[in-house]
C-alpha cells in the first residue's frame, strides 16, 4: 500500500494519538497497585482493571493492519531448524519450583485472553505470581527461563529495567509499594512442549515480553520495554543505563537521510506529548503506513535501517533472532521509516518502522514517575522512554500460527 499524502499521514496521526494520550494521562494519574492491595484502594483498581479489559477485549483479536484487513500467507507452520527445547525445559523446571496455589494462578490455556490482558500502568491487576512472592529459588528458575528464552542482550535490559523500577522508588522516598525491581508476573499459557503450542508472558512496569512456541518456531511479540528513569545516577543501582543504542540508532537514521528523504520521513516535526498507539490493548489498531518507504533508499541505508531493527529483534535468543530477521529482509522494500521531533544531538523524539511483518516503535515521553522532578513536567524528556514492537497482519502472540495449527489439527478453543 503506498504511502498516502502528508496531510492524511498528519490527520491520521493525530486522530489515533488523542485518544491513546487521553487514556494515558488519566491512568497514570492514579497511584500504583501494591503487591496486596488493601480496601476501597483494592476495589477500585480492580474495578478500573476490569474496565480497561472491557473496551480492551471488546473486539475480537485480528491484529496491527494498515486498513482494516489482515494480508493473508505471511506466516505458515514451518521447522525453522532452531530448537526450542531449552524454553521448554525451563518452563517445566519453572512450573515445577511452584507450590500448588501458585501453579494454579499461573497457568492458563494456550488460546486463553490472558496474551492480551497486559499494560503498562500501576493500577493494573495482573495474573499469575509475582516475583515479590517468590522464594529465591522459585526467582531462579524464573530466571532460567528468561535466560534460555532471551538473548544475553535480552536478558540484561530486562533485568536492567526491573533494577530501574527499583531506582524510581529511590527517587519517590523509597516508595517500593509504587515501584519496585520485584513488581512483575509470570503466566504460562498451554503445556510446555516440544510440538504442540504454548508460551509464557512477563507483565509490569516497563517490561512486558509475550513469548509463543509451536514447534520450533517462536513468536516474542508485543513486547513493551521502557524505564524513568533510563540512567540510574544514584542508588543501589547506579551506572544501570538502559535504551540508549535504541536510542541512538533511531537518530543516526533520521540524520543519515538527505534533505529529500528526510522530508518524506519527517511526518511531524513539532513533538510535544506521547505519540506511541500500539501499547496495552491495542491489539487490532489501524495504522496506515507513514514516511519513507525503503525501496528509496540506497542499499547502504537499507543495511543501516536493518541494523536498527536487528537492535530490537536482538532480544530473542540468537538463532530465533535470525531467523526472524531473514523473515524482515524478504519484506525491506515494503517497509516505512517515520519520524516526529528534532533531529539534533538532544533532541526528543518518536520514530516507527514499519512493514507487513514487523512494527517497532520508540517514543521519548512525557514525565509521569519523576514528574515532581522535573524541570517542566508538561515537557517531554528523554528521562522517559517507551518501545513496542509487534508482529502485525495477525501474528502477535503467534496468533496466526495458533489458528493453522488448530485447522491442522482440530482441537476445542475459543478465539
Amino acid at each position: 500500500m503506498e504511502t498516502p499524502d502528508r496531510k492524511r499521514q498528519h490527520n491520521r496521526f493525530i486522530y489515533l494519538f488523542c485518544p491513546m494520550l487521553l487514556i494515558s494521562v488519566v491512568a497514570y494519574g492514579v497511584k500504583s497497585l501494591s503487591q496486596q492491595p488493601q480496601g476501597d484502594r483494592a476495589e477500585r483498581f480492580q474495578r478500573m482493571s476490569k474496565d480497561a479489559e472491557s473496551r480492551g477485549l471488546a473486539e475480537q483479536f485480528k491484529g496491527v493492519t494498515t486498513d482494516g484487513n489482515v494480508v493473508p500467507g505471511l506466516f505458515s507452520i514451518r521447522s525453522t531448524g532452531v530448537s526450542t527445547e531449552p524454553v521448554r525445559k525451563a518452563a517445566g523446571a519453572f512450573l515445577a519450583s511452584l507450590n500448588d496455589a501458585q501453579r494454579s494462578r499461573t497457568k492458563f490455556q494456550v488460546d486463553d485472553p490472558e496474551w492480551r490482558k497486559w499494560m503498562n500502568q500501576h493500577f493494573y491487576v495482573r495474573q499469575g505470581v509475582g516475583f515479590k512472592e517468590m522464594t529465591e529459588p522459585q526467582r531462579e528458575a524464573a530466571f532460567g527461563l528468561m535466560r534460555a528464552s532471551l538473548s544475553a542482550k535480552g536478558l540484561k535490559l530486562s533485568r536492567d529495567i526491573m533494577r530501574l523500577n527499583h531506582t524510581l522508588g529511590e527517587m519517590n522516598e523509597n516508595d517500593f509499594e509504587q515501584y519496585g525491581e520485584w513488581l512483575y508476573w509470570i503466566t504460562v499459557m498451554g503445556e510446555p512442549s516440544g510440538k504442540g503450542p504454548w508460551g509464557w508472558q512477563l507483565d509490569g512496569h516497563h517490561l512486558i515480553i509475550n513469548y509463543f512456541v509451536l514447534g520450533d518456531q517462536v513468536v516474542m511479540t508485543p513486547t513493551f520495554t521502557g524505564s524513568e528513569p533510563v540512567v540510574a545516577h544514584s542508588g543501589k543501582y547506579k551506572g544501570t543505563v538502559v535504551l540508549q543504542d535504541e536510542q541512538n540508532k533511531g537518530l543516526a537514521m533520521i540524520n543519515a537521510l538527505d534533505d529529500s528523504q528526510r522530508k518524506k520521513a519527517i511526518i511531524q516535526v513539532s513533538k510535544t506529548g506521547n505519540n506511541n498507539l500500539s501499547e496495552a490493548f491495542k491489539d487490532n489498531i489501524v495504522l496506515d503506513y507513514a514516511g519513507i518507504r525503503a525501496s528509496e533508499l540506497s542499499t547502504k541505508l537499507k543495511e543501516q535501517l536493518l541494523d536498527l531493527i536487528w537492535e530490537y529483534v536482538r532480544n530473542m535468543r540468537d538463532g530465533h533472532a535470525k531467523v526472524e530477521m531473514d523473515e524482515v529482509r524478504r519484506h525491506i522494500d515494503d517497509t516505512r521509516f517515520a519520524w516526529i521531533g528534532g533531529t539534533e544531538p538532544k533532541s526528543v523524539f518518536y520514530y516507527r518502522v514499519q512493514s507487513p511483518v514487523i512494527l517497532i516503535e520508540f517514543d521519548h515521553q512525557l514525565p509521569v514517575g519523576l514528574r515532581r522532578l522535573a524541570s517542566d513536567p508538561r515537557a517531554v524528556d528523554r528521562e522517559h522512554i517507551h518501545t513496542v514492537v509487534r508482529t502485525p497482519n495477525g501474528n502477535d502472540y503467534g496468533k496466526d500460527l495458533l489458528r493453522q495449527h488448530y485447522e491442522q489439527h482440530p482441537h476445542p478453543h475459543s478465539h
